[in-house]
């Protein structure tokens, strides 16, 4: 039977390595797939995973209707045995419903690829609704780790280093953006709900007045 799968995790995680993967496994066997993506870091039309590995996709933007375009590809001979939805945290609820109706109407797998959460800990719209709709629903095995080496769970975004709790909730970045560029960090809860990003960690840790000390505690000097 055919399904839809949403294979989710933080930034960082592996997904669209796991989504090229795929593609190449099947294509391997002589299935032919559609992968489509949204706001890749690699631009328009294309589906790249931070280990360099690119490839080519069908952009679905806003408005884009996958059961239509489905339809169409197989009205004028097309074949698609399987699709690719990568960066689907940005797809808007009635365009995973239209992913939902690729399998039942269609009988084509969709493999869906997404975050979670957004950097205020919210889930995507688009998350929301693949967590409602999904056969299945796969944690990505590859733990991303918080600067501190815990496992992380949240995705930050960033400015010059520094965390920020507000925005725009889509705003296309990187990990380790340039100065003044907005970049992303994933960070475990603890550090999250502190603001504590790696730059601002090692800012800490040159400071003098890392942690508070009471003076009741403070180390009494020996005399001998």
């Amino acid at each position: 039977m055919p399904e839809l799968v949403f294979f989710a995790g933080t930034m960082d995680c592996g997904k669209s390595t796991l989504a090229l993967q795929i593609q190449h496994n099947r294509s391997a066997r002589g299935l032919a797939g559609i992968i489509f993506t949204r706001n890749d870091r690699a631009g328009q039309g294309r589906l790249s995973s931070r280990l360099g590995l690119v490839t080519e996709a069908v952009e679905a933007g806003e408005g884009f209707d996958f059961h239509a375009h489905l339809v169409k590809h197989l009205t004028a001979g097309g074949r698609t045995d399987y699709v690719i939805a990568d960066e689907a945290q940005f797809l808007a609820p009635e365009q995973v419903d239209q992913l939902a109706c690729v399998v039942d109407d269609l009988g084509i797998d969709v493999f869906a690829f997404g975050i979670t959460t957004d950097f205020r800990t919210r889930l995507f719209p688009g998350s929301q609704r693949l967590i409602e709709l999904a056969d299945r629903i796969e944690s990505l095995q590859v733990e991303a780790l918080c600067w501190c080496g815990a496992r992380a769970t949240h995705n930050a975004r960033t400015v010059d280093g520094r965390m920020v709790v507000e925005g725009a909730q889509v705003v296309v970045g990187d990990v380790g953006g340039a100065t003044g560029e907005v970049g992303y960090e994933v960070l475990c809860r603890r550090h999250h709900r502190r603001r504590l990003t790696a730059a601002a960690a090692r800012a800490g840790a040159l400071s003098p007045d890392v942690l508070p000390v009471d003076g009741a505690d403070a180390p009494v000097p020996s005399h001998s």
